[in-house]
């Protein structure tokens, strides 16, 4: 099966990432919002971050979508595997801070997890948080994911391993 191209919640719209999202995306990338994905980065590194968010539905038929509030790209949230054979990684980031505490990035994750478990069959999605960042922690935590005691890997130093499967939603 195929990764749908949008994702519909009661009050967002998940979609395809396009080339009309750069700008939100870089001015988050410039920000200290970016710091626990190892930011803030130069406008040619957010280029470089955004362009392969674009790739990366080109060459595994699935990746992170744009979630937009209203027309408006707000963040992303999606899967990302760099290696084939790992399981999958579930993202999520809201560009924007005036859309923290709505409870976005929650509907965003859960949205996505629902397909890619109960539409797609997929068994294990991965999400990979830094130690400070309480809340994505508590993301995880609402999702069903459960904390390992699997090493953080190479690329992302001292994060914390979350498991989430289809049984534990």
């Amino acid at each position: 099966m195929i990764a749908a191209d949008i994702i519909k919640t009661p009050r967002l719209r998940l979609r395809r990432p396009e080339p009309s999202d750069l700008p939100a995306y870089a001015a988050y990338c410039a920000s200290p919002r970016s710091a626990f994905v190892r930011g803030p980065f130069s406008p040619a590194e957010s280029f470089d971050k955004f362009a392969a968010m674009l790739g990366h539905w080109q060459l595994r038929g699935f990746g992170r979508y744009t979630v937009t509030l209203q027309g408006r790209p707000i963040g992303h949230a999606g899967p990302l595997q760099t290696e084939e054979g790992n399981p999958p990684e579930l993202t999520w980031t809201l560009w924007d801070g005036d859309a923290e505490g709505h409870g976005y990035a929650t509907e965003a994750a859960k949205a996505v997890r629902d397909h890619f478990f109960d539409v797609l069959g997929w068994p294990l999605l991965v999400i990979l948080v830094q130690p400070d960042n309480h809340g994505s922690m508590a993301i995880a935590e609402r999702l069903g994911a459960t904390l390992t005691t699997l090493p953080a890997p190479d690329w992302y130093p001292g994060c914390l391993t979350y498991h989430l499967t289809r049984g534990t939603m």
